[in-house]
């Protein structure tokens, strides 16, 4: 027999297994049914029509299929896992046990045709179809029957869709009545559109939100009623909006504000307040009572947006609630408005707020490993103190640690080692010499902070940072937030450089840049705009860009300009000055209820000038690791072509640029339970702006594009929805440090090869997404 022949027979063996596979599978399924049901599979829609095009009858056809019930079991690549595991489980004896979390757990019931109602669901279609303005509709059912499984087939015969000829407003004299009516150019009913009474009730809908800005506490959507006459004209009707004779009198009249009282001290245990007349305090035009004086009048005068004689307005009072939500320092916010006793057609307003604790302690312990190959823990302990200074405002003074140990790898025994901490003072308002108020039901924010750390990286050098900060964060709304520091201080200084380090920086003089002194002082805003919260929007999106702006004023006001010699310096250390911009573009395309394709583009640039000829280290681009390329270790990659020895001290040194270049695409879909997977593919590099000696091929040229790493692999996410574990694991595809020619790797890739794995495989292990 021939190998060729030998090779045949085998192919087919394997079809037959898994053909045999399936089959059994599938009988399995079917195998403990009652006696005389089926298996119900699935139902389909056809929808019969000339008129409709192909694409508006698949989509009407969808829509109709999403509406019939039972839904049957869910199927994965043609099997239903959930039942089959149903089935091979049994029957548990005991309401415990492992039998008993597989059977009703892990796997579902069979989804019985008899419990399938097929006059039931033909009627659902037909009101379905004529709420579409297909009136008249005729609906049949049928179901098919076949080795114990059957589906059911509806067919849809609809009759010429009615389109609207006309709408009338009302047109009675009332204020309601007049009200109504000047919300009419906004409205969602258009001439020549097709009737659909989903579009109807959303028109009932918009007009009571209009009315509820003018002042129409009372009044509900059902309260307008939606005439439709079909006998004017051909397949057309008119719809005729009027106010119900029912309505009662005080859903027509607008209210004002009366009386607006705050209950800062609330307690959601008692069932009604008790107070004394010296817990009473007016401010202005509201109301506090508060035994314990815990706020200053003005923290509510900044988060009221009603004033007394103001109409009610359903903006205002979502503003004023998100405001004392936003605060941060109420557990539970009630609201109630009640008819004023004392002034006609007015109402009181009353807020009932409970506090949160006044102090408290978070302790966060983390432990991580990154693709360098660094493994270790970091803990942070943080102590709270809310409305400090009775202003609403937040001090948080924080203690952290941690410490990273390299169990094999290039950098054996240069453990890293940190110890710091930070305190910051949050005010809930701006503080600027002139006057500013947020519009957003987000409160503003003016924060300060000072941070002290101390890193060590063993057997070569230690940094001392420090850093302060002071600046606004802001919301426009919830998908827009600023961040200003018009004050931003970094000082860092070297310690402790081992002999061992000095004698790499004779080798490589870029490694002394990492322990020059540093002073930067600048101004730093960003910019971030997100929509990832809508979850049913198909494309979503995120954008950050960041300005870092570094010793300008300074560096104009003293002339600096290092090329010529003039290098200023501030307590005997350069000042940096420089611009860096940076942006990151995301973009998540939602392929199913359970999966998407999430990809990101990040583009940096620094340029330093004046003082400075490089920008500072702790400011330059780094790619590579757990949330870069991750085929490629941490800090470890370019800039360029470049690719940096290991040093005499076997340790491999960071690396940093000017300008930066990365992309990341990453599918993501859910496999099982709290179990989702991931394949993704990232490139990139950084660069420098100017040629370095010491580093040929590293900055910047026409050949770009061919200096460019990529990456891929696979991971898992495992969704605890308090935090996401992550594991990647990478290999590289494109190594831009290989000679011209050589720098594709893909047909050098062998899983099997454990020389290979060793020198390629990147392990990642993190919490949370990449992006």
């Amino acid at each position: 027999m021939s190998k060729k022949i030998r090779n045949m027979k085998t192919r087919h063996l394997k079809y037959l297994i898994v053909l045999s596979l399936f089959f059994a599978f599938g009988c399995s399924n079917t195998k403990y049914l009652p006696e005389g049901d089926f298996l119900y599979t699935g139902s389909s829609v056809k929808v019969k029509d000339s008129i409709l095009k192909k694409n508006e009858r698949k989509a009407l056809e969808k829509e109709a299929e999403d509406l019939l019930v039972p839904k049957p079991n869910k199927q994965i690549l043609g099997l239903r896992p959930k039942l089959l595991i149903y089935n091979w489980a049994g029957q548990p004896k005991k309401a415990k046990g492992i039998r008993y979390w597989l059977r009703t757990k892990v796997g579902e019931a069979p989804v019985l045709f008899s419990k399938v109602d097929l006059d039931y669901n033909a009627s659902i279609l037909r009101n379905f179809t004529e709420n579409k303005g297909y009136f008249k509709t005729r609906v049949s059912a049928d179901s098919t029957a076949k080795n114990k499984r059957a589906s059911a087939e509806y067919t849809i015969i609809p009759k010429r869709q009615y389109k609207i000829k006309s709408i009338q407003f009302p047109t009675d004299s009332s204020d309601l009545g007049k009200s109504i009516a000047r919300t009419s150019r906004r409205t969602l009913l258009k001439e020549g559109n097709p009737y659909d009474l989903d579009i109807i009730k959303a028109e009932r809908e918009r007009i009571d939100a209009r009315l509820k800005e003018k002042g129409y506490y009372y009044f509900n959507p059902d309260y307008i009623l939606a005439q439709v006459d079909t006998t004017k004209g051909d397949h057309e009707v008119t719809i005729k909006l009027k106010i119900k004779d029912e309505t009662p009198d005080k859903a027509t009249i607008p209210y004002k504000i009366n009386k607006i009282v705050v209950y800062p001290n609330f307690s959601i245990l008692k069932d009604s307040v008790t107070y004394k007349n010296e817990d009473i305090v007016q401010y202005k035009d509201f109301t506090i009572i508060d035994s314990a004086h815990t706020f200053k009048p003005r923290v509510f005068d900044r988060s009221l947006y009603f004033k007394k004689g103001d109409f009610y307005n359903r903006k205002n009072h979502n503003l004023t609630l998100n405001r004392f939500v936003n605060l941060g320092t109420f557990n539970f916010v009630k609201n109630e408005f009640k008819v004023s006793d004392s002034i006609k057609n007015t109402l009181d307003a009353y807020y009932y707020l409970t506090l949160l604790p006044k102090k408290f302690i978070r302790v966060e312990v983390l432990g991580k490993t990154n693709s360098a190959s660094y493994t270790g823990t970091e803990v942070n302990v943080n102590w709270n103190n809310r409305n400090v200074f009775r202003g609403a405002e937040l001090l948080t003074v924080s203690v952290f640690g941690g410490a990273d140990f390299q169990l094999s790898g290039e950098n054996k025994g240069h453990n890293i080692f940190k110890l710091g901490t930070e305190t910051s003072l949050t005010w809930p308002r701006f503080i600027t010499p002139f006057k500013m108020e947020g519009s957003s039901e987000f409160v503003p924010r003016t924060k300060a902070t000072v941070r002290y750390e101390y890193q060590n990286r063993t057997q070569l050098y230690a940094l001392n940072s420090f850093k302060t900060s002071f600046g606004y964060i802001w919301k426009d709304n919830i998908r827009k937030e600023h961040q200003l520091n018009v004050v931003d201080i970094t000082y860092v200084s070297p310690n402790n450089v081992t002999a061992e380090y000095e004698e790499d920086i004779l080798a490589d003089p870029s490694l002394g840049k990492v322990i020059e002194k540093q002073l930067i002082f600048g101004t730093t805003y960003s910019y971030t705009f997100t929509n990832t919260m809508l979850k049913r929007k198909k494309n979503t999106f995120y954008f950050n860009g960041e300005v870092d702006l570094a010793g300008n004023i300074t560096g104009l006001a003293t002339g600096a300009n290092i090329k010529q010699g003039d290098t200023i310096k501030i307590f005997d250390v350069p000042f940096s000055q420089y611009v860096k911009v940076k942006a990151d573009f995301r973009h998540y395309l939602k392929l199913g209820k359970e999966s998407e394709l999430a990809s990101r583009i990040i583009v940096g640039a620094g340029f330093a000038y004046g003082n400075s000829t490089t920008l500072p280290t702790t400011k330059q681009f780094v790619v590579g690791g757990t949330n870069s390329i991750r085929a490629f270790r941490a800090r470890s990659l370019g800039p360029g072509s470049y690719q940096a020895p290991i040093t005499s001290n076997s340790y491999l040194p960071d690396q940093s640029a000017d300008l930066k270049l990365e992309f990341n695409t990453e599918y993501r879909a859910k496999i099982y339970g709290l179990m989702k997977g991931a394949l993704f593919v990232d490139a990139g590099n950084i660069w420098l702006l100017n040629a370095d000696l010491d580093k040929p091929g590293a900055e910047i040229s026409k050949d770009i594009m061919k200096q460019i790493a990529v990456g891929a692999g696979a991971g898992l996410r495992f969704d605890f929805t308090f935090l996401i574990l992550r594991t990647d694991l990478a290999f590289p595809l494109r190594k831009p440090y290989l000679p011209e020619g050589q720098r594709w790797v893909m047909d050098a890739i062998d899983f099997g090869s454990s020389a290979w794995r060793k020198e390629n495989l990147i392990l990642n292990i993190a919490i949370g997404y990449p992006f």
